[in-house]
């Protein structure tokens, strides 16, 4: 049909049938291949139907992908998302645009309107994977030992946290926070006991899924996911175990420990909480510090004191809040020794120091014997981690006691 019309418009054109030799062969190849024509017919149609400028309403394109209308793979999003990454994109080299001059507008456009929309299509979580899973054997037990990965979606995660726990762990974690917040665990399904088969493939690849499914659910309600004992369930394991490593010397292995605790802490959004959770914040500041003692023994001064700084970001009073501390203050313990810490390190690194050398000046004049305090390493080795759940068994002790 569509040969027919093109033949019809060419003799028109032409007055009489006087077509020119080229148009000739292209009427006999059109009556070869009728299909290949009516292919091409349809492609100048659609390419003359795109030779405009199109426009988009961010609202628009919002409503439209939580609709499920660009949910596939040749939707808005994924063009867009090939054009920021190739900036040759088939729109700066169509052959239909008008001028190139256009066609860059039309790409700059395209790319603006999705920059500004990413940050709102784009939501961050947490995904809890099970990796592996295997049965360990030991002289009076058996367990399946599960081996988590904690990635933060929504960006590129470069630095996963990995934790292993096994059934029992969850089944704690489970039992603390039903009686501690047992009306926002009252639809929180976890996965029970069997008596048979607990060591069958078919049984450990379900309860994985399972356990993956009950973290992501713990951590979907907000008064959970701040809960001490959830965020504790993740990073005092590690924490705990590079504070042994740090007291018998070995510094390399303790770091690769205390910088999973921290990657867990980062990802749990625990430094927002420092405020609201003290035991959060003695915990956060221990990893930081107990990182600057090994990274020194490590003679990586450049590490050593970006966690110094970090810590001490945290920790560090102003001038002001320093002068209303009573006589002699009452200072964090970990305090003065990150203060002269970061004053030798900054000077190995060639960084400037003044600032913490004037805190130090402050805190002497003060009446604080700052040449007279236990070092870092010293404070880290007596430390003591404690979790939430002993803390609120000394408190109620106490309240017994009262």
């Amino acid at each position: 049909m569509a040969s027919k019309l093109l033949d019809r418009l060419r003799r028109t054109l032409f007055k009489e049938g006087e077509l020119p030799a080229d148009a000739d062969a292209d009427a006999d190849t059109a009556d070869e291949f009728p299909e290949s024509s009516e292919l091409e017919d349809d492609t100048d149609y659609v390419s003359a139907k795109l030779g405009g400028t199109l426009c988009f309403e961010g609202d628009a394109v919002l409503d439209s992908e939580e609709a499920g209308e660009a949910s596939g793979q040749d939707s808005d999003s994924d063009f867009f998302g090939e054009s920021l990454d190739n900036p040759c994109s088939s729109t700066d080299i169509s052959p239909t645009s008008p001028t190139l001059k256009g066609s860059n507008m039309l790409t700059r456009q395209l790319q603006e309107s999705w920059r500004s929309l990413r940050p709102r299509c784009v939501s961050e979580k947490l995904i809890f994977e099970v990796t592996d899973a295997s049965v360990v054997q030991e002289t009076s037990s058996k367990y399946v030992l599960y081996t988590l990965h904690v990635i933060q979606s929504g960006t590129f995660d470069k630095t996963p946290a990995v934790i292993t726990r096994r059934y029992t762990d969850f089944e704690r974690l489970h039992g603390r926070l039903r009686r501690r917040h047992g009306d926002e665990m009252d639809g929180v399904y976890f996965p029970r006991k069997k008596l048979r088969r607990n060591f069958a493939a078919e049984t450990i690849a379900k309860r994985s899924r399972a356990f993956e499914q009950y973290l992501g659910h713990l951590h979907s309600l907000p008064e959970l996911r701040a809960a001490p004992t959830f965020l504790e369930f993740f990073y005092l394991g590690d924490l705990r175990a590079g504070q042994m490593l740090l007291r018998v010397g070995r510094y390399q292995e303790a770091v690769g420990a205390l910088l999973n605790a921290l990657r867990l802490q980062e990802k749990l959004g625990c430094q927002q909480l420092l405020q609201q959770q003290p035991l959060q914040k003695a915990h956060w500041l221990f990893t930081l510090a107990a990182l600057v003692s090994c990274f020194q023994d490590l003679e990586q001064p450049t590490e050593a004191q970006e966690n110094c700084d970090r810590a001490l970001q945290n920790l560090a009073p102003s001038s002001e809040a320093l002068k209303q501390q009573p006589q002699p203050p009452q200072l964090h313990p970990l305090l003065v020794p990150l203060l002269q810490a970061n004053v030798r390190l900054s000077w190995k690194i060639s960084k400037d120091k003044r600032r913490w050398e004037a805190l130090l000046q402050d805190i002497q004049e003060l009446g604080v014997d700052v040449g007279n305090q236990p070092n870092l390493k010293e404070c880290l080795i007596k430390e003591n981690l404690e979790d939430s759940e002993r803390d609120t068994k000394s408190k109620s002790k106490g309240d017994d006691h009262t």
